[in-house]
C-alpha cells in the first residue's frame, strides 16, 4: 500500500553492527542532565540524584503488533517510544530515557532503519527523552522491536495499582476505541488493495481513528496536569488493552469493586460513525479495543472540584466494595458484570 519512493538500497552488511549503531544514532543529542553518558561505550551512565527510578519494557513483533503494509516505519518507530513512554507516565512518573533493541531480516535495507529512527528521533525530541542505548541484530522472521523507557519520581508521586479505595471515582483521559476502529479500516484497505493494487484508499474522513492506532501520543501532558492541579491518583493504569480488562486490573489489585457507567465512556463522534459502519457497538469497543494509551486512574472523591470542569479528563464511574465487583451499568441501568475482553497476542 505504502509505496518505496526511496530506490536507494544501501545492504547492512556494508556497515555492520556498530557501524550501523553509530550511523543510526549519530544525530541524536542528549537532553537530559541525568543523562551522563549514552551510546557509545558498554553502558550508559544515569544518574539520578536521590529520585526513585521507574523502568519499564515492551517487544513488538511483526505479524503480531504491527503490520508494514500500512505502518510506516517513521510511525513504527514513533509508535514503539510511545508505548513504552506511556507505561512510565501511568506510573505519575516522567519518562527521561529510552533504549532501543531491533532485530531486522535481510530485506530491510539501510535507508529503511533510517525511517524508523527517525519515528524514534521524532518521539525523543517532543517527549524530552533521551537514547542512551540499544542493540541491532539479524532476525530471520521480520521485524522485532524492543524499547526499554526509564523515568523519574519522587517516592511520594508514584502512583501505582494497588492503591484505590471503594468509592474513589473512576477516571479516564481523552476518548477510547478510535485505535481499535483505526486498525478495522486499515485492514479493510489492505485487503480491497489485495483485490485491486490500483484502488487508493480515501482515509480522510477516518484520518483520527487512523492516527490514533499509527501514530498514538503518550500521555506526559496529564502527569503534569495532575501536579498543576494538586492531584494525585489513588491508583493508575494505562489502557493499552481495552477499557475493561484495566479496570479489572484495578480491582484486582486494589481489592475492590467497581460501577463503570456506560454513558460516561468518552468517545469521539468518529468512533461512532465508523462503528455504526462496521456494525460494531462502540461501547464493547471501547471496553475491548486496546491501544489507546489513554490513563485510567482513581482519584479521593475530596478531588472531584480539582478536575470536574477539566475537559481532558471524564469521570467514568466508582470503585466500590471488592463483594460487589465489577459491573458495567447500560443506558438502560441494568448492571452486566465486566469481562477481560482486552487483546490478546496469545490468541489465534
Amino acid at each position: 500500500m505504502i509505496e518505496d519512493k526511496n530506490p536507494q538500497r544501501t545492504s547492512l552488511e556494508e556497515l555492520g553492527e556498530f557501524g550501523l549503531i553509530e550511523h543510526l544514532t549519530q544525530n541524536f543529542e542528549l537532553q537530559q542532565a541525568s543523562s551522563i553518558k549514552g551510546i557509545g561505550d558498554d553502558a550508559a551512565i544515569l544518574d539520578f540524584n536521590g529520585k526513585k527510578t521507574v523502568v519499564s519494557t515492551d517487544m513488538l513483533v511483526e505479524g503480531v503488533h504491527f503490520d508494514l503494509s500500512y505502518m510506516p516505519l517513521k510511525h513504527l518507530g514513533y509508535k514503539s517510544v510511545m508505548v513504552n513512554l506511556s507505561d512510565i507516565y501511568a506510573m505519575n512518573a516522567m519518562a527521561t530515557q529510552v533504549t532501543v533493541s531491533i532485530a531486522v531480516s535481510n530485506r530491510f535495507p539501510l535507508e529503511a532503519l533510517e525511517e524508523f529512527y527517525a519515528g524514534v528521533a521524532l518521539a525523543c525530541k517532543l517527549y524530552h527523552v533521551d537514547l542512551v542505548g540499544g542493540d541491532t541484530t539479524s532476525s530471520t522472521k521480520g521485524m522485532l522491536i524492543s524499547v526499554t523507557a526509564l523515568g523519574i519520581a519522587e517516592e511520594n508521586d508514584i502512583v501505582y495499582r494497588n492503591g484505590a479505595k471503594a468509592n474513589d471515582l473512576l477516571v479516564v483521559t481523552g476518548d477510547l476505541g478510535g485505535a481499535y476502529l483505526g486498525l478495522q479500516v486499515l485492514e479493510r484497505e489492505k485487503e480491497v488493495f489485495k483485490v485491486n493494487p490500483e484502488n487508493q484508499p480515501d482515509l480522510e474522513p477516518y484520518s483520527y481513528i487512523v492516527e490514533r492506532q499509527l501514530k498514538p501520543e503518550a500521555r506526559k501532558d496529564i502527569v503534569e496536569l495532575l501536579k498543576k492541579l494538586e492531584v494525585k491518583p489513588t491508583s493508575m493504569i494505562d489502557i493499552s488493552d481495552g477499557l475493561s480488562s484495566e479496570i479489572l486490573h484495578l480491582c484486582k489489585q486494589s481489592d475492590v469493586g467497581c460501577n463503570l457507567f456506560e454513558d460516561k465512556i468518552p468517545l469521539d463522534p468518529t468512533v461512532i460513525s465508523t462503528s455504526e459502519e462496521f456494525q460494531m457497538d462502540s461501547t464493547m469497543i471501547a471496553l475491548g479495543g486496546g491501544e489507546d494509551y489513554e490513563l485510567l486512574f482513581t482519584i479521593d472523591q475530596s478531588d472531584f472540584p480539582k478536575i470536574k470542569a477539566n475537559p481532558n479528563l471524564t469521570v467514568i464511574g466508582h470503585m466500590t466494595g471488592k463483594s460487589e465487583g465489577a459491573h458495567l451499568v447500560t443506558r438502560a441501568e441494568t448492571k452486566i458484570p465486566l469481562t477481560a475482553q482486552g487483546w490478546n497476542s496469545f490468541n489465534g
